[in-house]
């Protein structure tokens, strides 16, 4: 019952992906442990082999309130770069949508903070830069089909000094 005459090999299966509720609370620990070490404990830099964490200040593009997520991120020379997954849910994260409103920003690293700009990949840094998450986790592919949203990879510059 059910069978098309087709098997699907194991390799071409998407992984599978915890539920929403899980991902959210995972989420809220994270911010939690954070929040009590008073920033000691939850935000590591980036390796060879593993991304590194950083806290992104955005600005609600309806409220004008500050927000703060926790990202994964990688370095790109000066740039820092992360990917807007949302959790690998459908449709765009919150923070993403406010950076395209308001893309001048700071970033929170474990070796202190970084003011930035933030964009959109341009095509030829998006291929590159996955490159990267590939290296982090080979299934970084498989995760993202879970997605119809393309998964924008964002790179936050350093932001220009301003003139006083």
């Amino acid at each position: 019952m059910g069978d098309t005459g087709t098997t699907a090999r194991p390799e071409d299966r998407r992984p599978w992906l915890p539920p929403r509720w899980f991902v959210r609370t995972a989420w809220r620990v994270h911010r939690g442990i954070l929040r009590v070490s008073r920033g000691r404990a939850g935000l590591w830099p980036p390796r060879e082999d593993r991304y590194g964490t950083m806290v992104l200040h955005t600005v609600g593009r309806r409220t004008g309130n500050p927000h703060q997520v926790i990202l994964a991120y990688a370095l790109d020379g000066p740039d820092v770069v992360t990917v807007a997954m949302n959790g690998w849910g459908e449709g765009h994260p919150a923070w993403w949508l406010n950076l395209q409103a308001y893309p001048e920003t700071t970033v929170d690293l474990p070796d202190g903070s970084r003011a930035v700009r933030a964009r959109a990949a341009t095509p030829a840094e998006r291929e590159r830069l996955w490159r990267t998450w590939m290296r982090f986790d080979p299934k970084f592919d498989a995760y993202a089909a879970h997605r119809r949203t393309e998964t924008v990879v964002v790179v936050l510059e350093p932001a220009e000094p301003t003139a006083a």
